[in-house]
């Protein structure tokens, strides 16, 4: 675990022997916006799991998904609307708000909205789009490729920082292996820590079957979510990233691979003590 960088402003603490030790962040929300009433439905509900909890909490919606198996799936409202609803969400939740983007021009107009912005893995080598994320000398999250080796995450580090990010996140989504299926590697997070990065784990899309669901559209293996979510707490990552949806089975987007909202806090109830185990325990170095 880091010692709070990267997460300045956004984390809570446990008390633990009179020590103030950083709690987990929370990336949660639904994959897309699929309308407006739709999003704020549930952003009231995760801000209000946050407010029971004393979670620190940042609600995630794309306003677009331009990375889609078939040229028919949906893609979200565009940039107008859906800038125009997360700062709606911002507003009346008072949660910390992030969204991918995916040109220079996007990252520039979300930094006006949102508190982090998210780089989608499939676009993390793509410099001018990390330089642009970078600019507004805030909080960039860089889901890491499923390409891109564990040694290659500094390189990415240094290209946010050297265009001025305040901070940088890096989330672990899952590496490919063959076709069709992502495997997590753990040994990944002392990488990330190497780098002085806050390090993320994605336990919704690292369940992700890509292009292995019906019409060639992305499947997933949803009852995997707790088991990587579990073990990613175990072995220290500062976050987890979950995609949440009432309604699984009909969503417009990423379905098989979303948590369902009602399952949010049952699952807390696991990772939470967890954390805090991990936490109370010295660090152990060979």
């Amino acid at each position: 675990m880091t010692d709070g960088h990267g997460l300045a402003g956004l984390r809570e603490t446990f008390q633990i022997e009179g020590r103030a030790v950083p709690a987990p962040v929370w990336i949660i929300g639904p994959d897309v916006i699929e309308d407006a009433g739709f999003a704020l439905e549930v952003a009231h509900v995760v801000a209000q799991v946050a407010k029971k909890r004393g979670l620190s909490l940042v609600f995630k919606a794309s306003y677009e998904k331009a990375n889609r198996s078939r040229a028919d799936s949906f893609r979200g409202p565009g940039i107008d609307v859906g800038l125009e609803v997360l700062a709606q969400i911002k507003a009346e939740t008072g949660l910390p708000i992030t969204t991918d983007v995916h040109t220079e021009e996007q990252a520039r107009r979300a930094a006006a909205v949102v508190d982090v912005i998210q780089i989608p893995a499939f676009l993390c080598r793509q410099n001018s789009l990390l330089e642009a994320a970078a600019e507004g000398r805030g909080i960039v999250n860089l889901k890491k490729g499923q390409f891109l080796a564990p040694s290659d995450i500094a390189q990415r580090v240094e290209v946010l920082r050297g265009a001025g990010a305040g901070d940088v996140w890096i989330t672990e989504r899952g590496s490919s292996f063959g076709y069709q299926r992502l495997v997590n590697d753990l040994r990944i997070l002392p990488e990330i820590q190497s780098t002085g990065a806050a390090s993320i784990f994605d336990a919704t899309h690292s369940v992700q079957t890509p292009g292995g669901g019906v019409g060639g559209s992305s499947g997933g293996e949803r009852t995997m979510i707790p088991v990587l979510a579990r073990a990613a707490i175990a072995a220290g990552f500062d976050g987890v990233f979950f995609e949440v949806h009432p309604d699984p089975d009909r969503a417009l987007c990423d379905g098989p691979n979303a948590l369902p909202l009602d399952r949010l806090e049952p699952l807390l109830d696991q990772l939470e003590p967890i954390a805090r185990l991990v936490r109370e325990i010295p660090d152990f170095e060979l």
